[in-house]
């Protein structure tokens, strides 16, 4: 293993899904990568649904923006706490999409995400960007389970 990719998008789970990858990334000596990807299509959606207007959604992606930079600032910094040198990427698309370009581009060996979200209809299990991803990349995906657990294990890691 080369090159890890971990899925950031500002839940728990994906924190803890970069907790591991980091102790992972170490032990394998392999180079780590955290995407963050602000979901232009859901803006999109929102706005085209009349959720949201145009003036909204501009709103409503700068404080994305924000958000997105304050996560990838905290795992950059989880990372370096574990002696871990990570390459952040921050960029607004299709998450779907902008996760397989980026495991093509930079020849990930493994995408780690967090745990998936509990489906809670029939519309949440279509428009869930990061399952649809891990389904369709060609490379391995763990996915991470039970945050509590990897918390204490990213603490205990020297």
């Amino acid at each position: 293993m080369k090159h890890i990719l971990v899925y950031i998008d500002g839940t728990e789970e994906s924190i803890a899904a970069a907790q591991y990858a980091i102790i992972l990334s170490r032990s394998a000596g392999a180079d780590l990568t955290a995407l963050y990807v602000v979901n232009t299509r859901a803006l999109d959606d929102l706005v085209k649904s009349k959720i949201f207007l145009k003036s909204e959604e501009e709103e409503y992606k700068t404080d994305l923006e924000k958000d997105a930079e304050r996560y990838l600032n905290h795992v950059r910094n989880l990372a370096r706490g574990k002696g871990v040198v990570i390459k952040t990427v921050h960029i607004s698309g299709s998450v779907q999409a902008e996760i397989k370009k980026h495991i093509t581009e930079l020849k990930i060996d493994l995408l780690v995400i967090g745990e998936l979200s509990k489906i809670r209809s029939r519309r949440d299990e279509l428009f869930n960007e990061a399952e649809r991803a891990m389904r369709s990349v060609h490379c391995p995906v763990l996915i991470v389970k039970n945050s509590e657990e990897v918390w204490n294990l990213f603490e205990n890691y020297t």
